[in-house]
């Protein structure tokens, strides 16, 4: 990912787009052909020079023309004919962009692999359900992580969705109007390089299309802030269900040898913050003065490699935390009896509307009994199976049948089938 947002690399795509305007020219027979084949022949890059030529020109832009002029000779007064700063600027950075995707789709669907791996290991490996972080129904932990797995499909269709929204150039001049240009050159370079001409610019490509695009990397780094979230959670001595990969050798504190912290899962929540903010910073630039200002491009010029770069590491950094997690299901098991049965309480419930007491009745039934059970710490089935009221309608066997964790995961499989085939 580094390597996309180089200096030699965004150089390059400059070049590539001048030559291909060129090129065009020539096509069109407004340059000589032979100009344009010696422009491609010619014109290189060197970094340090047009670094140092814009120490004088304070334009990055007017300093690589230069350049080039330095480099091509009488053929350069071809070079940047008809073109705009944002010509070269705008139709690069969906290079870039597109470059910097295609690598965070390579990461969600090695990190979905890696989720599925485990959602088909433990799909039938039960834990306590949490809502509001207290116990509230039997789940199983191939579910959580089926839940991951699916999030993170409609996360890399986001991301599909803002590559090619954000796949457009633009060779249409100093205020999108093709005055020196004809709109036939600006089809034929975004051609050559796989994007789509902006139907209606201005200086600059509208930044929606960007909004758009950092939007989806926000989704997708939130998204994986939940999963870490989770994991952390999990992970409280508590609960102590999950645990982090701990290695030979690490220490979880300075000062309390007994550490095992959940500091890569931290860190992911951290950076999710980064990457919102990123978003923010996008949507932002979407109003800009008139055809263009300025306030845009400082912005861009951070958010565009950090936000990728920091996407990129939080794939790879949930991959190895996924990948290397330890599973405490003799904690699972403990955590699903500490409330000595009271998570089957709408089973039970259900049961006796089902024979026919009301709602309301059979709620308050039911709540007595669980209050009880939890303030005189006895087991909730065994309350119920004495209960008079409960008696009168159901079996043992109907009441046994209410506590069962089988009969509860029964559709878990359904569930699977829906998400995996």
């Amino acid at each position: 990912m580094a390597k996309i947002w180089s200096e030699e690399n965004r150089l390059q795509k400059w070049l590539e787009i001048e030559i291909l305007v060129c090129e065009a020219l020539s096509v069109a027979g407004i340059i000589p052909q032979q100009a344009a084949k010696r422009i491609r022949e010619k014109a290189r890059v060197d970094p340090q020079r047009v670094k140092q030529i814009e120490e004088r020109t304070r334009h990055d832009v007017a300093a690589f023309v230069e350049h080039l002029g330095e480099m091509v000779g009488e053929d350069a007064r071809y070079i940047h004919w008809g073109l705009t700063s944002s010509d070269l600027l705008d139709t690069t950075l969906a290079l870039l962009l597109r470059e910097a995707a295609e690598e965070i789709l390579q990461g969600i669907d090695e990190l979905r692999e890696v989720i599925k791996e485990k959602a088909i290991r433990y799909r039938h490996t039960p834990m306590i359900g949490r809502t509001h972080g207290i116990h509230a129904e039997p789940i199983t932990l191939g579910l959580k992580f089926l839940s991951w797995y699916e999030e993170l499909g409609r996360a890399r269709r986001r991301v599909e969705r803002a590559k090619e929204g954000i796949s457009y150039g633009k060779i249409s001049g100093a205020v999108g109007t093709y005055a020196h240009l004809d709109p036939k050159i600006e089809q034929y370079v975004c051609d050559k390089l796989g994007l789509q001409p902006e139907r209606v610019s201005t200086q600059i490509v509208p930044r929606d299309r960007h909004g758009e695009y950092f939007g989806a990397l926000a989704i997708l780094a939130t998204s994986m802030e939940r999963f870490a979230l989770e994991i952390r959670h999990l992970q409280r001595t508590e609960v102590g269900e999950v645990q982090e990969p701990f290695g030979a050798g690490q220490k979880g504190s300075s000062a309390m040898p007994h550490k095992k912290n959940p500091v890569l899962s931290e860190n992911l929540c951290g950076l999710a913050r980064l990457v919102r903010s990123y978003a923010q910073a996008a949507w932002e630039n979407i109003p800009l003065w008139h055809e263009r200002d300025i306030s845009h491009s400082s912005v861009e010029r951070v958010i565009g490699p950090d936000a990728t770069i920091v996407v990129d590491f939080m794939l790879h950094r949930l991959r190895g935390v996924v990948e290397g997690l330890v599973v405490n299901e003799t904690k699972m098991e403990e955590n699903l009896k500490l409330t000595r049965g009271l998570i089957f309480s709408e089973r039970v419930m259900l049961e006796l509307m089902g024979k026919g007491m009301i709602r309301e009745e059979a709620y308050r039934t039911v709540q007595e009994l669980a209050l009880r059970a939890q303030k005189e710490g006895v087991d909730f089935p065994q309350l119920v199976a004495g209960d008079r009221k409960v008696k009168a309608l159901l079996s043992p066997e109907e009441i046994e049948r209410c506590f069962s964790l089988e009969d509860h995961l029964r559709h878990v499989d359904a569930i699977f089938e829906r998400v995996l085939g």
